[in-house]
């Protein structure tokens, strides 16, 4: 990790009462939660770098995501963790296609830097605004969809109560954990959240753990 793009990790102040929590409650969640040791949910960029980096992560493995990042985010000054919207809301376009973005997600960039200048997310009100509030806030922007705000509600907000149905990974690991391999609906997937409530954010952490044990961060 070059020095622009440390910065000290955030982890959420409810996870070892989440933890006896999930371990009463649930038999899987009791044999998973001690394979992790001290493992946790990390936050480490600020909102619209953690938004960005998305973008520029869709539909590209994480080896090409990290190239292109490193080339975009040197556009602009200051550290690769908090970009600021109003340097990347006047770069120009075909500077950003020379740093290997596509045309879409240029148009996405610029969209979303536009969003944050202009004042239309209201980011010093999420902490008091409820998960749909803040998801209907950031669909409304290009190139950000359900999945890519609730990943958003869980890495960056550190939400303790999402339940990302639409995240593949979730799936596949309920489907292996609960239900011995077998396909599992999004309506079954919803019914073994229900004894997670009110961490499923931390049991859906675990339950990524269990396919790749080393931890995410955005």
């Amino acid at each position: 990790m070059s020095p622009r793009d440390q910065i000290l990790a955030v982890t959420p102040a409810y996870w070892d009462d989440a933890c006896r929590h999930l371990s009463r409650r649930d038999r899987v969640m009791k044999k998973l939660i001690p394979r992790f040791g001290e493992a946790r949910l990390e936050s480490r960029g600020d909102a619209f770098t953690t938004l960005a980096r998305s973008i520029v992560g869709q539909q590209i493995s994480v080896k090409a995501a990290q190239s292109v990042w490193n080339k975009f985010s040197a556009l602009v000054d200051g550290p690769a963790t908090h970009l600021a919207p109003q340097a990347v809301n006047t770069l120009d376009p075909l500077t950003m296609r020379a740093a290997g973005l596509s045309a879409r997600k240029t148009e996405y960039l610029l969209d979303l830097a536009r969003h944050f200048v202009d004042g239309t997310v209201h980011v010093a009100d999420w902490q008091q605004m409820d998960d749909e509030a803040i998801i209907a806030e950031l669909v409304a922007i290009r190139g950000i969809g359900r999945w890519t705000a609730e990943m958003f509600l869980i890495f960056h907000l550190m939400r303790p109560n999402v339940l990302p149905l639409d995240d593949l990974g979730l799936l596949k690991g309920i489907s292996l954990n609960y239900f011995s391999g077998e396909p599992v609906s999004r309506a079954e997937a919803r019914e073994v959240g229900e004894a997670w409530a009110p961490y499923r954010s931390v049991a859906t952490w675990y339950i990524w753990r269990s396919l790749d044990p080393l931890p995410v961060s955005y």
